[in-house]
């Protein structure tokens, strides 16, 4: 059996349970280079706190659904002859920054896999980086498929989630299709900190209209930011402690297909988790104008009978979610608007997967 991998991300200290490690040689890697992709997600029930720091679990949990239009293909090979890691992103060599974490990150698969190798990583992302569309979980969740491959191993879809959710909380979520639920777990360890599939792509239907607003990367980042409003916002206690009810009410709302029910507790959720973000010292405000005034032009096609929501993750983009047939006239009243740089249309998306496999 599979050892269970589980990391300190900043002490990088291994814990694992006793059982056998698998052992790959290292003259098995190194032959090819692998390549995944893996779709960003929109959390509508959001994510926003850690529980543990040293082991990335959430503090909450969460439901997303996988954007079809916004993915990343990562491929990784080990190379017997790099010194160090080497990591392109969209073309460019990576900051040391960069470089150290997705480093860092391969230390858990090298440990795994019983292999000091160094590796090539090269990443592609179609759509902006760090600008609210979480880039970083369709990256680590297609880093870890394709690093976790080219290392010989053969993780399930619960080893490969709780591997993901090492690099991006939300990676844990983006190995999946469809709507997808992400448990925070209770054990200290983390090890029941994984995300599930609830229902595949076809089930409900819907599209997401993603208004870009700015390119422009965010000064703060997720983790920071969560961070920050732990330590420090008055709100913060109530958000974790009011979690489970949101759960609850947007299962609820996918097994009834409640278009009104879904879009009530994504629209209170997403707001409750910036006014948490605001509400931090200092405050965390990722909306600009923009956001705003297309936040209440949803609101007000909504009351004029349009079925229609927005939701906002941790940057300036309005994502707009509605029935397919909606979706053509919604992106046509958006290209008018000064405010709108482009439009990005998405249906719900795939599984993660191993490209040509």
């Amino acid at each position: 059996m599979r050892a269970c991998f589980l990391i300190s991300r900043y002490s990088f200290i291994y814990f694992f349970i006793s059982l056998p490690m698998l052992q790959i040689n290292d003259v098995n890697m190194g032959i090819t280079m692998i390549k995944a992709r893996a779709h960003s997600n929109i959390a509508l029930v959001k994510y926003w706190g850690k529980k543990n720091i040293a082991l990335n679990t959430p503090a909450v949990g969460s439901i997303s659904l996988c954007l079809e239009a916004l993915y990343t293909e990562t491929g990784v090979l080990f190379d017997p002859l790099l010194e160090k890691d080497e990591l392109l992103l969209n073309g460019r060599p990576a900051t040391e920054k960069e470089r150290s974490r997705v480093s860092s990150f391969l230390d858990i698969i090298r440990r795994e896999a019983g292999s000091r190798q160094a590796a090539r990583v090269e990443s592609v992302n179609n759509f902006p980086t760090a600008a609210g569309l979480a880039s970083s979980a369709s990256a680590f969740a297609a880093l870890a498929l394709a690093a976790s491959r080219a290392a010989g191993l053969e993780l399930s879809g619960q080893e490969l989630s709780i591997l993901a959710r090492m690099g991006s909380g939300s990676a844990a979520r983006s190995l999946f299709g469809g709507f997808v639920e992400m448990h925070r777990g209770r054990r200290e360890d983390g090890r029941d900190a994984w995300a599930e599939p609830l229902y595949p792509a076809d089930y409900w239907p819907l599209q997401v209209i993603i208004a870009i607003t700015s390119e422009v990367q965010k000064k703060t980042g997720s983790t920071d930011g969560m961070e920050l409003s732990r330590r420090t916002s008055p709100y913060y206690r109530a958000w974790v402690d009011s979690s489970e009810d949101d759960l609850a009410a947007m299962r609820a709302a996918l097994a009834e297909k409640d278009f009104q029910k879904l879009a009530e507790v994504s629209e209170f959720s997403c707001l409750k988790m910036h006014a948490l973000a605001m509400a931090s010292n200092p405050g965390l405000i990722y909306w600009s104008a923009a956001t705003l005034e297309l936040l209440h032009w949803v609101r007000t096609l909504r009351e004029q009978g349009t079925p229609v929501f927005f939701t906002i993750d941790a940057g300036p983009q309005l994502k707009i979610i509605c029935p397919p047939s909606y979706s053509s006239a919604i992106v046509d009243q958006l290209s008018g608007h000064p405010a709108v740089e482009r439009t990005i249309v998405s249906a719900l998306g795939p599984d993660a997967r191993v490209l040509g496999a």
